[in-house]
């Protein structure tokens, strides 16, 4: 069986690009902490937005999709889910309430974790709810000619009770280590969590709610102010390539962390950088619109969308938006990636 062991995290052989990663998250966590404290009607609004966005993001990453309009108002339970979908959403939004409301009172445990799976998977009237697996899962994926292989086998049925109960114990081991950066642990049980696949569904998004809880638990929390879901979901091709990397000999206790963990680490980083940006302009409204929409797009470290814009500034049509768009284009300010309504703009180095 998979021995569980983060010892590697305290031998000092971390590799500098992800020390720089991790240097970069504390700079911009501790820059966050007062504003927290003199903004709070601020960084409501942030929340409020970005509850929306990680519903949707978490749950289109499976696959899981209904309109915006839709997630808006299952969100704010103005509206009962109308199908099947719609009640994994639900679910989802209710497990994240939990999180958001609760952090300090739920744990990385066997108990916690099974019961958050029950809260997220209630409300689709999954039999499983709350349950292990009870019969072995593969994770398969389709190549481009249709053809399917598989890519990783979890932990079997029979063993899973076990290596939750082994990861749980590990984690806390590690917890009482204090020469392990508690946010470089947090990528490795995620993945190993992820390896396990304790659940015969949902266990994607499982791993993406407790992520934010342990982020949460360790004082980092950009995610409940700018969708760590979403930047996950921008982004899941270089998400599950780390993914792959990561899991590739983990059954024979042979995989390597460091692949995962900085894709893990940037998404947290980006995330920061995105508050931070979005911050400065939420609380700079006496800003011009032309320069609130220039400074969204030549800060941003990812290519945004029209609809991306009038998200960060809601007060702003989508056709002023555009033609600023447009003019930064032809001065060549930025650049445009993709046609239509796929298009995205980012500053043109």
């Amino acid at each position: 069986m998979r021995k569980f062991n983060y010892d590697f995290l305290d031998n000092g052989l971390i590799p500098s690009n992800l020390v720089n990663i991790t240097s970069g998250i504390y700079s911009l966590k501790t820059a966050n902490a007062s504003r927290k404290q003199q903004f709070v009607k601020v960084f409501t609004e942030l929340e409020s937005v970005a509850k929306v966005q990680s519903v949707k993001s978490s749950n289109a990453i499976e696959g899981i999709i209904t309109s915006d309009q839709r997630i808006l108002e299952i969100v704010n339970q103005s509206s009962a889910p109308l199908n099947h979908d719609e009640a994994e959403i639900a679910g989802y939004r209710d497990a994240l309430n939990m999180i958001h409301t609760g952090y300090e009172h739920i744990d990385f445990s066997v108990k916690d974790i099974l019961s958050l799976h029950e809260t997220m998977m209630a409300a689709s009237g999954d039999p499983l709810a709350g349950k292990y697996k009870q019969t072995d899962n593969v994770i398969v994926e389709i190549d481009v000619s249709g053809n399917r292989r598989v890519r990783f086998r979890p932990v079997p049925a029979g063993e899973t009770e076990k290596a939750m109960e082994q990861l749980e114990l590990a984690y806390l081991d590690a917890c009482s280590n204090s020469h392990i950066n508690q946010l470089l642990l947090i990528p490795c049980v995620i993945l190993d969590f992820l390896c396990i696949h304790p659940f015969r569904d949902g266990n994607g998004r499982m791993s993406r709610l407790l992520s934010l809880l342990l982020l949460y638990k360790n004082g980092f929390d950009a995610g409940k102010y700018i969708s760590f879901e979403e930047q996950i979901n921008r982004n899941k091709d270089l998400y599950y390539d780390a993914l792959q990397r990561s899991s590739d000999g983990w059954d024979i206790n042979s995989n390597d962390y460091f692949p995962f963990m900085q894709d893990f680490l940037l998404t947290l980083f980006m995330c920061y950088k995105e508050l931070d940006k979005r911050f400065s302009v939420v609380n700079g409204k006496h800003v011009s619109k032309t320069a609130r929409i220039e400074a969204a797009v030549l800060e941003s470290l990812i290519p945004l969308s029209k609809a991306d814009i009038c998200k960060i500034h809601p007060d702003i049509s989508p056709t002023t938006v555009e033609a600023v768009l447009g003019k930064m284009v032809k001065e060549g300010l930025i650049k445009r990636i993709g046609a239509s309504r796929a298009s995205r703009y980012i500053r043109n180095e």
